[in-house]
């Protein structure tokens, strides 16, 4: 029984703890999915950032698409997962189990992300500090406060760092 306890509350940390750096793994569902991808505006070769990329679905529509994709997350379960479902892929696609806040972001042309409102401003200075130019941030339902997305659709909002 205390193996069971022990095993619920590691669950817990893992899935929980996240809202204390991020969102919730919540997967985006796949209109969005593909509305994100496709307003990303990426030609095949050039390389997406996710985020938090929970199971891995968004870093496999990209590689469909051709893109390179690197996903970052932090819970360590799906990390795995996506390790897991994206090994097809693995000279377009790179699982980091890490903080993406922490983390020096490899070379990227787009940043896909779904974070809670509050996180958003610190995002926006991440990416404005990011040193690789131009980059466009794809944020599914939440937008950055007081900057005006160049494009928004179904939910997705689209920001340019020149």
């Amino acid at each position: 029984m205390i193996w069971l306890a022990i095993i619920v509350l590691i669950l817990l940390v893992c899935f929980a703890g996240v809202l204390l750096f991020g969102a919730p793994y919540l997967p985006t569902l796949r209109p969005q999915m593909k509305t994100a991808v496709e307003l990303a505006g990426l030609k095949p070769g050039q390389t997406m950032l996710e985020l938090g990329c929970g199971d891995g679905r968004v870093l496999i529509a990209a590689a469909q698409k051709g893109y390179h994709a690197v996903g970052y997350e932090l819970n360590p379960f799906l990390a795995a997962i996506a390790w897991f479902r994206t090994r097809r892929y693995r000279g377009q696609v790179r699982v980091v189990w890490g903080d993406f806040w922490r983390a020096e972001w490899p070379p990227a042309d787009a940043v896909f992300t779904f974070l809670l409102p509050r996180y958003m401003d610190k995002l926006d200075k991440k990416c404005a500090d990011y040193p690789h130019r131009p980059l466009r941030l794809v944020s599914f339902a939440f937008q950055i406060p007081d900057k005006k997305p160049r494009r928004h659709r179904a939910g997705i909002y689209v920001y340019d760092y020149a």
